[in-house]
């Protein structure tokens, strides 16, 4: 036997030749889709006489259905307190609205539904028709539907409207369950407002309220033996020969002032009978204040929440500011990046990519940094599959003008790409600041820092709103090692753009102008384990080549500043060298690198070196 099933992934994702992905509908336990989503059921292969839930002609259907359930839902109570309109005005009306509802019955018998335990839609007729009649819902569908007071008349020839049939009239509220429904979606659907939906919901929620309850205060009147010891009886005279609609204002009226507890005093509960349902009606009132006043709290506060989130944020560092004495200007600064946290919430890309799945975040990630990373000095000329991943990796960051993304001389961790904005690379000497250059789109800072694992030589600041995209260090380096080819492309590109820094750049770069004086881009290959391995690997410095000849390949080896004095006799710029695996080696390459020959190897302290594997890295030797 044929299972006719269908997944329902066709309905959310189509690729299109142009590589466009279209969200077509959300897979939902509802009869219409949520989120607003556009939805095509052409591609989707049906049986005969099939209708697909998500079919744009069928949710009109239902949407039609709901404002006859708005009708239903009026007219039931109504027609149960003034029988008059049943057997009359109304009565065709209703009619007319069954048969709608009896045809939906029908229609449901044809409707493919989803299945919860495979999410796979269910087309096979027998197993819809099932599900359906063995539901509740198929029960209730046809009591809500038939018209008894009809069928009563036909089999018995008796046009007299018996109180019965008010109440079974009253069977036609179980179609609210498809109101229910609706407010469901369109509070998930972003086209529409939510504080508007939920308010319109709760106004609805409150009609209803007041409407049956007015109806049934009525009822009450008509039925008591004595009509002048009623509610309405005691101010209107005869009131069952009066104006349906007079009698219908004195319910609304009633029931709204009993709603709102404000008791005027001039209607008011006068025999036993008014009296308990008053009681019962007065508690569920407490419950339904509770459920308005609670629903609105909340509605406003959520309206609110951001503001108050922020206003609570800034006093924060107002308080810290003041506690720890901070200057002016790092304050202002601190205030800038909050207000800006806050206006631009909605384009933070972790708090929106944090619950996808990694594939979709990729996807994302390279549709909004590829082109940025392939115009990237740095990244000119690799590989798609090494782009591919460094986009991937890339972390979006938004600052506001005037905010130091990089300080000079702190510790390099990452490095930053510029999406767009514009930002101005400083530097200080003597207690001023002095500019350097401008930096735009597709421009890369902090790199230098990074790869020479050295302090950031300059201070990077925003001129305007910026956005960057940031990848750590760690994350660069494993994915740069296997990629020998590509590592070599990078490092010329590097070497390439050290050389084309402005003069006043590399004068704040001592060890630079030394490096590039000894590198030979020409000679590199990328089977050598020279330049190739200590860029790749971050260690690059200006003796890489000297340093090599006398390292074992593979070997992790130290970095060590050296300088060619006693420690006590003054600051000096000394030279960062990898540690060689000899005192002799450590003293040629000192007397090299500082012009001098050494024999002794004393730390900042005046101790005494006396072996090399009691180094640490980055360790101050003195040579003399």
């Amino acid at each position: 036997m044929t299972s006719w099933t269908t997944s329902p992934l066709p309905l959310l994702f189509r690729r299109r030749s142009s590589g466009e992905i279209r969200n077509l509908a959300s897979v939902s336990s509802s009869i219409l889709p949520a989120f607003g989503t556009v939805v095509d059921v052409g591609h989707l292969q049906l049986k005969k006489f099939v209708i697909a839930p998500y079919d744009r002609r069928y949710r009109w259907w239902q949407a039609f259905l709901v404002l006859l359930v708005i009708y239903s839902a009026w007219a039931s109570p109504f027609e149960l307190a003034f029988k008059k309109v049943a057997t009359g005005s109304l009565m065709p009306v209703d009619l007319v609205v069954d048969a709608f509802f009896a045809v939906d019955i029908v229609l449901t018998f044809f409707v493919a539904y989803l299945d919860k335990s495979t999410y796979l839609l269910v087309l096979d007729h027998k197993k819809i028709a099932l599900r359906y009649v063995t539901s509740i819902y198929f029960a209730m569908d046809v009591a809500s539907t038939l018209p008894f007071q009809l069928i009563y008349r036909m089999f018995t020839g008796n046009s007299h409207y018996a109180q019965v049939f008010g109440f079974l009239n009253l069977l036609r509220l179980w179609r609210l369950r498809r109101v229910s429904e609706l407010f469901k979606r369109l509070e998930k659907d972003t086209r529409f407002s939510y504080f508007w939906i939920r308010y319109i919901k709760l106004i609805c929620v409150t009609l209803f309220a007041v409407h049956s309850a007015g109806c049934f205060y009525f009822w009450m009147a008509t039925r008591h033996k004595t009509l002048s010891n009623t509610w309405i009886g005691t101010q209107v005279n005869d009131f069952e020969h009066q104006s349906i609609w007079l009698c219908y204002t004195y319910s609304i009226y009633w029931a709204t002032v009993t709603l709102t507890t404000v008791g005027y005093g001039d209607l008011h509960a006068v025999n036993s009978g008014e009296k308990i349902f008053s009681i019962f009606y007065m508690l569920f009132n407490i419950g339904l204040f509770a459920y308005l006043v609670g629903n609105m709290t909340n509605l406003v506060v959520h309206s609110a929440v951001r503001t108050l989130f922020m206003r609570d944020a800034i006093n924060e560092i107002f308080r810290y500011a003041r506690k720890n004495r901070l200057p002016e200007g790092l304050k202002e600064q601190m205030l800038a990046h909050m207000q800006l946290k806050f206006k631009t919430a909605e384009l933070q890309q972790e708090e929106v990519l944090e619950d996808l799945p990694k594939a979709i975040r990729s996807s994302i990630s390279q549709h909004l940094f590829r082109r940025t990373v392939e115009k990237t000095y740095l990244f000119k000329g690799v590989s798609e599959h090494l782009t591919v991943q460094l986009a991937s990796e890339m972390k979006a960051e938004y600052f506001p003008p005037k905010f130091d993304i990089i300080l000079q001389n702190e510790i390099p961790t990452d490095f930053y790409i510029l999406v767009f904005g514009a930002l101005d690379v400083l530097t200080y000497k003597n207690g001023t600041e002095q500019f350097l250059s401008k930096l735009g789109s597709a421009d890369l800072v902090g790199e230098i820092g990074v790869f020479f694992n050295t302090p950031q030589p300059f201070t990077v600041r925003t001129k305007k709103l910026s956005q960057v995209i940031r990848i750590s260090h760690h994350h660069f380096k494993e994915m740069v090692q296997p990629q020998n080819e590509d590592g070599m492309i990078m490092i010329k590109n590097f070497i390439q753009h050290l050389k084309d820094l402005k003069q006043e750049m590399l004068q704040e770069i001592p060890f630079l102008t030394e490096l590039l004086d000894e590198l030979n881009i020409e000679h590199i290959q990328p089977n050598e384990n020279t330049q190739y391995n200590e860029l790749v690997n971050f260690h690059g410095d200006a003796n890489m080549e000297e340093t090599n000849k006398t390292s074992t390949p593979g070997a992790i080896t130290l970095r060590v500043i050296i300088h060619g004095h006693h420690p006590d006799e003054g600051d000096t710029n000394g030279k960062l060298i990898h540690l060689p695996e000899s005192m002799e080696d450590l003293l040629r390459l000192a007397e090299k690198k500082l012009g001098k020959r050494g024999s002794t190897v004393v730390m900042a302290d005046g101790s005494q070196v006396e072996e090399l594997d009691a180094l640490r890295d980055n360790d101050h030797l003195f040579i003399f």
